[in-house]
């Protein structure tokens, strides 16, 4: 539910296809209209990582809870004024919640493709394709500083996520974008 960015190469923005439910630091494709959408069964090349929120019922933005949002008439979404969205690629460095539960158990540099829910995972394949390598692994899981004082990481205290999957929502993987 949350990408922390700490340094990228491109951030595109391209239009977001109608209907889609996408939360930042989730791995995205282009259909054939050149849209966004979650990587998934049928648009199984990834394009990059969502910068920005599409939804109707939850913010993205790392170490908020879901029902807070920061301009009430966007209802949620970060692309309501443009309909486009911010898509990292073509290299850099993140943390984000948005990793399968086998990702916690895998060990630096190891390769990361995108699943069918658009979230990292060491698994290669989504609907049986065989899909290029989207992220290195830099930083096993664990919990993220937020930079405001208190008592959980390193003197600051844990910035707070969805987790994509994972049992503990604090925990942030570190990455290099490869795509």
């Amino acid at each position: 539910m949350a990408l922390v960015e700490k340094f990228h190469v491109v951030a595109a923005e391209r239009t977001v296809a109608s209907g889609q439910s996408i939360k930042e630091g989730q791995i995205v494709s282009l259909d054939t209209s050149a849209e966004v959408v979650i990587v998934d069964g049928t648009n199984t090349v990834p394009y990059g990582i969502a910068g920005d929120t599409k939804s109707t019922s939850a913010s993205a933005m790392p170490g908020v809870t879901s029902g807070w949002q920061g301009r009430v008439s966007d209802y949620f979404d970060e692309t309501k004024a443009s309909g486009k969205m911010t898509v990292y690629h073509s290299g850099g460095e993140f943390a984000t919640d948005q990793y399968a539960s086998n990702v916690g158990s895998s060990t630096i540099m190891d390769a990361l493709y995108a699943n069918a829910s658009g979230v990292l995972d060491t698994v290669d394949a989504v609907g049986g394709t065989s899909l290029p390598i989207v992220a290195r692994l830099t930083q096993a899981a664990g919990y993220y500083p937020s930079g405001v004082p208190g008592i959980d990481t390193n003197g600051d205290q844990a910035l707070g996520g969805d987790g994509g999957g994972v049992a503990n929502a604090n925990q942030y993987i570190e990455f290099k974008l490869v795509i």
